[in-house]
């Protein structure tokens, strides 16, 4: 898997306008995790620990609308197989917003 695929993410809104995010699971665990939205810019940086960050770029519209007044999202990080059957969850966490 190139460097491209492991930067990969979506995000998942259920019945209740809550999200998730979704992305390739990486090295090193999450230690109190954060993300910083700039909604204007449509992007975040998601702050996994002390050593690892991630930006995410061109955030949906409907996505920003539902974050605008959360105070936290879920994130789910995936090992993802050959198959779906074969896709794991290999850290599921909440992450504190800030803007």
């Amino acid at each position: 898997m190139d460097e491209n695929e492991l930067n990969t993410f979506d995000f998942v809104t259920n019945d209740e306008d809550e999200v998730m995010l979704l992305l390739h699971a990486q090295e090193t665990e999450p230690k109190n995790p954060r993300i910083e939205f700039d909604f204007n810019d449509k992007s975040a940086v998601l702050i996994r620990n002390d050593t690892d960050e991630i930006l995410l770029e061109g955030i949906p519209d409907d996505v920003i609308d539902s974050l605008q007044d959360a105070d936290n999202l879920m994130i789910c990080e995936l090992q993802v197989g050959k198959t779906d059957n074969d896709t794991k969850i290999i850290y599921a966490y909440e992450a504190d917003i800030t803007t």
